[in-house]
């Protein structure tokens, strides 16, 4: 029968294990906030080329542990959500392949920069790793800035697109409305001519007649005396 002083061992014990839990909970938010969001891998806190089953494993284990329902930690939300986005990522085959490349890309710009073949012991050290993250976040970068100025070109492009495709619209309706006016118009345009054409014809003459001037009256030609 457990004494105690037992009880109050064991419920020392589950309040460190409580407090553990928490501040490895509390680490986990801070590293995946402090992690480059560009890098999924980094994210996760996984090696570059890990197989889609590490992926699923270290995805369900962190999220379990931070997830915003078991943790008081305010941050927890704003975690979860760049885990779920992170292993979002690496699940879609295109999007791995393009991240996979940079970093592959980054890995041979270093060599180059430091004339280092595939060979070399440097390759092995610490002090590469760290700079290999460094250029992929560079490679990752630059990537990015030009995946943006391509969306905004195309949006530009498509919104000229629009415009001259709303500019054609409002001719072909202006020119329709024009049409229906003139058309509409018709009988009272008809009607109008066909009163003046007929005042125009029933007008008098100048010649003789009843209307118009009247005829001068012819001037009487003297008659001279005979003698």
């Amino acid at each position: 029968m457990a004494t105690e002083q037992d009880k109050e061992d064991k419920a020392a014990l589950d309040a460190l294990e409580t407090e553990a839990k928490e501040w490895e909970k509390d680490a986990e938010i801070d590293r995946v906030l402090k992690a480059f969001r560009l890098d999924a891998y980094a994210v996760l806190d996984l090696q570059p080329g890990v197989p889609e089953s590490d992926i699923k494993i270290t995805y369900r284990k962190k999220s379990l542990l931070i997830h915003p329902d078991k943790c008081k930690n305010p941050l927890a939300p704003d975690a979860f959500d760049r885990l779920k986005k992170a292993q979002t990522e690496l699940m879609d085959e295109k999007h791995r392949e393009r991240l996979d490349e940079a970093i592959a890309d980054a890995r041979m710009l270093l060599l180059r920069e430091q004339k280092l073949t595939v060979d070399s012991e440097e390759l092995k050290t610490d002090l590469f790793a760290k700079q290999w993250r460094d250029k992929a976040r560079e490679v990752l970068v630059d990537n990015e800035q030009r995946r943006r100025r391509q969306m905004k070109a195309q949006m530009q492009e498509e919104g000229r697109e629009q415009r001259k495709q709303d500019e054609e619209t409002e001719v072909r309706k202006r020119k329709r409305q024009h049409d229906q006016d003139w058309e509409a118009t018709r009988d009272e345009r008809i009607s109008s001519w066909r009163t003046f054409h007929k005042g125009k014809t029933g007008a008098p003459s100048g010649g003789g007649g009843g209307g118009g001037e009247p005829d001068k009256k012819k001037k009487k030609k003297k008659v001279k005396p005979i003698g």
